[in-house]
C-alpha cells in the first residue's frame, strides 16, 4: 500500500493535471495560465513546477494522460472476443462517442497540431500506447479476411485514421458546417444520424467484393 504522504503527493499531481487539462482545453497552450491552473487545483505554483517542470511539460503530460485514457478505454471493449464485423462496428461507435463525451481530447489535439506536434515528439509514451490499438485492429481485419467478410490488404493505420477523421472533422467544424448547411449538427437526431453514417461508411469500405 502507498504511504499517506505518497498518496497525498499523487492526489496533488492528479489535481494539477486535471486542472491543466481543463485550462489547455479552454485556452490552448498559448492562452493557458499557470496561475489559473494552480488556483483551480488548490496547489501553489511551486508544486506545479516540481511535478511538471514548466507549462510545456504540463501540456505534454495532459496530452499523454488523455491518450492513455482513450487507449485504455479501447482495451476494455474486448473486441477480440467479438465477431469481426461487430468488433469493427463497436470500435467505430466507441471512437465517435468518445469524442462526444471527451471534447477536451479534441481541443488538446487541435492545440498540439498548431504547434506541429513538437511536444509529442519528446514523448516516450505516446507511440507505444498505439501499438495495442494497431495490433487489435489488424487482428479484426485478419479475422474478417479469413471469414470472407473483409477485403484483403487493408492497412490498419490508414483505416484507423479514417475512423477517427469521420468524427473528428464533423465535430471540429460543427459551427461552420451548421452555418453552411443551415442545420444544427449537434442536435440529438443529427448526432445519431452521423454515428450511423460513419459506421456504414467504414463497414462498406472494408467489405469484401
Amino acid at each position: 500500500m502507498k504511504r499517506p504522504q505518497a498518496r497525498d503527493a499523487e492526489a496533488t499531481r492528479r489535481r494539477i493535471l486535471a486542472a491543466a487539462t481543463e485550462e489547455f482545453a479552454r485556452f490552448g497552450l498559448g492562452g493557458a495560465r499557470v496561475d489559473r491552473i494552480a488556483e483551480r487545483a488548490g496547489a501553489n505554483k511551486r508544486m506545479l513546477y516540481y511535478y511538471f517542470k514548466d507549462k510545456e511539460g504540463l501540456f505534454l503530460a495532459a496530452l499523454e494522460d488523455r491518450y492513455t485514457h482513450i487507449r485504455a478505454a479501447e482495451q476494455k471493449l474486448k473486441l477480440e472476443d467479438l465477431p469481426p464485423r461487430e468488433a469493427l462496428r463497436r470500435l467505430v461507435a466507441f471512437t465517435w462517442n468518445y469524442y462526444l463525451e471527451h471534447p477536451e481530447f479534441m481541443t488538446l489535439l487541435n492545440s498540439e497540431n498548431l504547434h506541429k506536434g513538437r511536444h509529442m515528439a519528446r514523448s516516450g509514451r505516446v507511440r507505444p500506447l498505439h501499438l495495442p490499438l494497431l495490433h487489435m485492429l489488424r487482428d479484426i481485419l485478419k479475422r474478417g479476411e479469413r471469414e470472407g467478410l473483409f477485403r484483403r490488404g487493408i492497412d490498419a493505420m490508414q483505416l484507423y485514421i479514417s475512423i477517427a477523421a469521420e468524427g473528428y472533422f464533423y465535430l471540429s467544424n460543427r459551427y461552420t458546417l451548421s452555418r453552411i448547411f443551415g442545420r444544427d449538427l449537434m442536435a440529438r437526431q443529427a448526432l445519431r444520424e452521423r454515428e450511423a453514417h460513419i459506421i456504414n461508411t467504414i463497414l462498406n469500405a472494408v467489405r469484401a467484393p
